[in-house]
């Protein structure tokens, strides 16, 4: 993205201001969708819904919970999944006069629901296990073992079709940790099956599907506190408001101070940073505004930055 034109306007006790390039000629704010992580997020969602069916099929007829709490987690991921790629497709839709900078913060929503989702669904993993251990019941263990052994590698294989998107999109990461959340299902209940098979001990069932909740819990809790993160404008992680004042301080010496920096994202791939740049009174404005818009590019990959240079008096 590229900010445009400059002006200059006179203010009353002699300062002059550097009014911000933010005009929208030559600065697009329809989003630019990721092609390769909407094919890969509808192709994963597909795979999954599938297998879901069949691994509801087989906890129903083996009585394992260790299948059914895996069952359950991947009509989550299946909703979390569809979720992505309606956020991914409303997110294309260009910026209009009520939504100035367009729908890219949807998928940033559909992350944070997601995360309460995972929350959900091991709350519930963890009431039915206690259930379980009060009141054990049959297990088929040989049913439970061959179906816990095929949903892991259908998750195995919608794993690596996710890590192939962009990983720094929160929504990419939100579905990557259900289907993690997933695969470690799958191999609690792998392991349950081979443990019930050899000693005959059903305990192991619900035992391990809590240790599956517990995992899941530290995923849900990454996500929703990044999501929150954004959703409440705080900084990125990766910049730091301090580091950027004293090195634009730093590089263009004609500025003597800077005032209200901020920065937020609307996204976490579209950093955006506003300030107040005063300078001498002999110095041109509209040079020194290009220079701190280039040293943020350049420095911090900032693209979008709202400038206001003024002249100080003092």
């Amino acid at each position: 993205m590229s900010d445009s034109s400059q002006t200059q306007h006179n203010h009353q006790g002699g300062h002059h201001h550097g009014a911000h390039d933010h005009s929208h000629a030559g600065h697009s704010h329809t989003p630019k969708v990721n092609d390769t992580n909407l094919r890969r997020i509808g192709f994963a969602a597909v795979l999954t819904g599938l297998f879901m069916v069949v691994e509801v099929i087989g906890g129903v007829l083996s009585g394992s919970l260790a299948l059914l709490a895996d069952a359950g987690h991947m009509m989550t991921d299946f909703a979390a999944l569809a979720m992505a790629w309606g956020a991914f497709q409303i997110a294309k839709r260009p910026a209009n006069a009520r939504l100035s900078f367009g729908y890219d913060r949807v998928a940033i929503l559909a992350a944070f629901v997601n995360g309460l989702t995972l929350f959900a669904i091991a709350i519930w993993i963890v009431w039915e296990a206690l259930q379980r251990l009060m009141s054990p019941g049959e297990v088929l263990a040989g049913t439970m073992l061959w179906v816990a052994a095929a949903g892991l590698a259908v998750n195995a294989l919608v794993f690596w079709i996710l890590m192939g998107a962009d990983q720094h999109n929160l929504n990419v990461r939100g579905a990557v940790l259900h289907v993690l959340g997933d695969l470690l299902g799958s191999v609690a209940a792998i392991a349950a099956a081979i443990i019930i098979l050899l000693t005959g001990w059903v305990l192991a069932d619900p035992i391990l599907s809590v240790l599956v909740a517990v995992l899941i819990l530290r995923s849900a809790w990454v996500l929703i506190r990044d999501s929150a993160h954004v959703l409440l404008q705080g900084a990125p992680e990766n910049l730091d408001m301090r580091a950027i004042e004293a090195d634009l301080l730093k590089e263009i010496p004609e500025l003597r101070r800077l005032e209200h920096l901020h920065v937020w994202s609307v996204t976490p791939e579209r950093p955006i940073l506003t300030l107040n740049a005063f300078i001498h009174p002999d110095q041109k404005i509209e040079p020194i505004a290009k220079r701190i818009k280039t040293r943020l590019r350049d420095a911090f990959h900032i693209d979008h930055a709202t400038i206001d240079v003024m002249r100080d008096p003092n």
